[in-house]
């Protein structure tokens, strides 16, 4: 299988050229040139096997060039219980009501759903260098909202002909988050704020990928760039799984019968979490509806709703930082499968995203997302009552991103009346946003710094992730920030 470029499907690469390279040249994203279906009954077979197992076979699938063998060496050391993920089902299904399960994607080293993905990308591109014959050093950029950063920085620390460098909106992130970045170890790592939000930092990073004079000049040294952002194939393929896992498990606990359709609840801001549930969808998994669930930076439900995309608006800082964003990114990929692998039109609708800020698809390309999708946003009064409700209701506690997952369900439920089993995506344990869940919780009086990890602990009967509890004790290694127009600066000192 190859892999060619959103904007220019006359480029061709293999599966470890496009995870290496991780952005084509001229800014468009890879995706496979055929998308692999699931054989008849293969979900009844996957509903037996381990997540590890399932992560293999749906991975190999993509991954032409990648022997069953060096698949399995690297799912059993990225997905390892205990040591990476405290939980045997790895990614485990959580039934909330009689229609309604929460699939916990955060049992990983940085509680986060990006666990799922860049525990595995390190091996992947550690595999790809040598399939590739590469010999420089991979310099990692990422642009972060708040978990990418942490979770690849943990996943690539100390690998191998890597070097990692992670920006972040420098008031843009949770106390935590903050925190777990910036106390990060290992040789190979760095860390930068950035002043702006999530957006600039995006932006910076994708110019610096575009730029052919820094490309040059660091090859110059021995480096070339990749990222683990969503923009790299490698980052989306590991999500695929979790869906088609959580499908499985509904299998195997009996609340489904095979072939029976779910819907599918996702928080997203830079559309990738939720796209690789569409993939899914396209492989055959049975899903009716894709509920597409945002806060405040509703620019994705506006344009679900719409066909028109607008980051003309004001931006919002919110209690789901990870969602604060208004260039969706992956949101390419979708439309360069909708419109029929039209890359002539992606590129357009990109040009015009870059020059005015907004385009409108066609009709034909509307009509479909709009059979594909639901939509719908959480204010955060809506996201903070949810918080609760779900505390005294179901005596589940939930983060501020899931929450707004389960408003816009709600929402969704109530407007259409749709009560098919949904499964919504939990992307983030509560205790990373401990400020935002003490406030829903009804508390006032506040803890500062790491205690509010205890009073978490103690208000809710929950007890706090060992990665998060041993935060404490650990010291501060980058507490520096650039303008925005700097980080090429900061990017070449970081390689010297």
């Amino acid at each position: 299988m190859y892999y060619v470029s959103t904007r220019n499907k006359a480029l061709r690469y293999t599966a470890a050229q496009a995870i290496a390279q991780g952005l084509s040249r001229e800014g468009g994203l890879f995706v496979p040139e055929t998308i692999p279906t699931l054989p008849e009954r293969k979900l009844e077979e996957l509903k037996g096997m381990n997540y590890q197992q399932r992560a293999v076979y749906i991975m190999g699938l993509y991954l032409d060039g990648f022997t069953r063998e060096e698949l399995e060496a690297r799912a059993a050391l990225a997905y390892a219980v205990p040591e990476k993920f405290d939980h045997p089902d790895v990614a485990p299904l959580r039934k909330v009501d009689g229609n309604t399960y929460c699939l916990e994607l955060w049992h990983g080293p940085t509680c986060a759903f990006k666990d799922m993905a860049l525990q595995m990308l390190p091996h992947e591109l550690s595999l790809a260098l040598k399939k590739n014959d590469e010999h420089r050093t991979a310099c990692i950029l990422v642009a972060t909202s708040g978990d990418t950063g942490k979770a690849a920085l943990e996943g690539f620390k100390d690998v191998d002909q890597t070097k990692i460098l992670v920006f972040y909106p420098k008031d843009g992130v949770s106390d935590i988050q903050k925190l777990q970045m910036a106390t990060q170890e290992g040789g190979n790592v760095g860390v930068s704020a950035v002043v702006g939000n999530f957006d600039d930092a995006q932006t910076g990073v994708k110019t610096l990928f575009s730029d052919e004079a820094l490309r040059e000049e660091l090859s110059r040294r021995g480096y070339f760039l990749s990222s683990a952002n969503s923009i790299n194939w490698g980052r989306v393929l590991p999500q695929i799984v979790y869906y088609i896992s959580a499908y499985c498990d509904l299998l195997k606990q009996g609340a489904i019968q095979c072939g029976e359709e779910i819907n599918i609840c996702v928080p997203t801001g830079n559309f990738g979490n939720i796209l690789a549930a569409y993939y899914a969808k396209r492989m055959g998994l049975p899903v009716k509806k894709l509920v597409c669930a945002s806060n405040a930076n509703n620019v994705l439900t506006d344009f679900i709703r719409t066909g028109v995309y607008d980051r003309n608006r004001p931006f919002y800082t919110t209690v789901s930082p990870s969602m604060d964003i208004l260039i969706s990114s992956n949101l390419e990929r979708l439309l360069y499968l909708l419109s029929g692998e039209d890359d002539a039109l992606t590129a357009d609708y990109m040009a015009q995203l870059s020059a005015t800020g907004r385009y409108e698809v066609s009709p034909a390309i509307r009509a479909q997302i709009q059979d594909l999708f639901g939509a719908g946003f959480s204010t955060e009064a809506q996201t903070e009552a949810m918080i609760g409700a779900m505390k005294r209701e179901k005596d589940y506690l939930i983060d501020t991103h899931t929450a707004v997952a389960f408003e816009v369900l709600r929402q969704y439920r109530a407007e259409t009346g749709d009560d098919t089993i949904a499964v919504v995506a939990s992307t983030a344990s509560p205790f990373k946003f401990c400020d935002a869940v003490l406030d829903a919780l009804g508390v006032t009086e506040k803890q500062s710094g790491t205690d509010l990890l205890d009073q978490l602990a103690q208000v809710s009967g929950v007890a706090a992730p060992a990665p998060l509890a041993t935060l404490k004790d650990k010291q501060v290694r980058f507490d520096g920030w650039t303008e925005k127009e700097a980080m090429e600066q900061v990017v070449t000192d970081f390689l010297r």
